[in-house]
């Protein structure tokens, strides 16, 4: 009869997040993993099977939690243009307030790993054209209703955006000057216009 876990799977994977965000995936141990999640190692491999396993699938509910939040962000705005904005304001202030400055989970994993390890460019690659989905269709909608130009291809507009945002990401790890930022953030607007 196989042995009921006796934590929370979920929350093992948000713990899980924070460790390898903080050290990275080449800079966790198991012992960092053992200490940090709550668990005993045999539970961490019965559950996860090894510390690679465990960081895809971190990276995959990282990627999930960020594109339902990207999904309700366009939802709920008024428009094309304020949700863009709101998204790159968002992503700015997440960033400018970590003073760790980790920068984003995802673009840490592509930096690190993804040249060299097809799971981890799996994920990225996903997550990008999801986020890249989630600004076309916010795009098109824009230029249907005449918010944004139609001088310029709905889908590379969307993959500009995708790609400036991964920018700031980058540039966050160094950078805190917000004016820095909300230049960034009025030109990238501007493209709409």
């Amino acid at each position: 009869m196989a042995r009921t876990k006796d934590f929370d799977e979920e929350e093992v994977l948000r713990k899980a997040i924070c460790i390898f965000w903080n050290k990275g995936y080449n800079g966790t141990s198991m012992q960092d993993l053992v200490d940090g999640l709550g668990i005993s190692r045999s539970s961490m491999y019965d559950t996860f099977t090894d510390k690679h396993t465990l960081y895809v699938k971190s990276l995959e509910r990282y990627q999930k939690a960020a594109d339902e939040q990207v999904c309700n962000l366009i939802k709920s705005a008024p428009g094309a243009k304020a949700a863009i904005k709101r998204l790159l304001e968002l992503t700015v202030n997440d960033l400018i307030g970590d003073d760790q400055q980790k920068g984003c989970f995802m673009v840490n994993a592509e930096i690190e790993l993804a040249s060299h390890d097809d799971c981890v460019k799996d994920v990225i690659c996903r997550s990008v054209q999801q986020m890249e989905e989630a600004f076309y269709m916010a795009i098109v909608k824009g230029q249907q209703s005449g918010e944004i130009q139609t001088r310029q291809d709905a889908r590379a507009l969307a993959r500009f955006i995708s790609n400036t945002i991964k920018g700031l990401q980058v540039s966050a790890k160094s950078i805190k000057e917000r004016a820095f930022f909300d230049d960034i953030i009025k030109t990238t607007l501007s493209v709409l216009d």
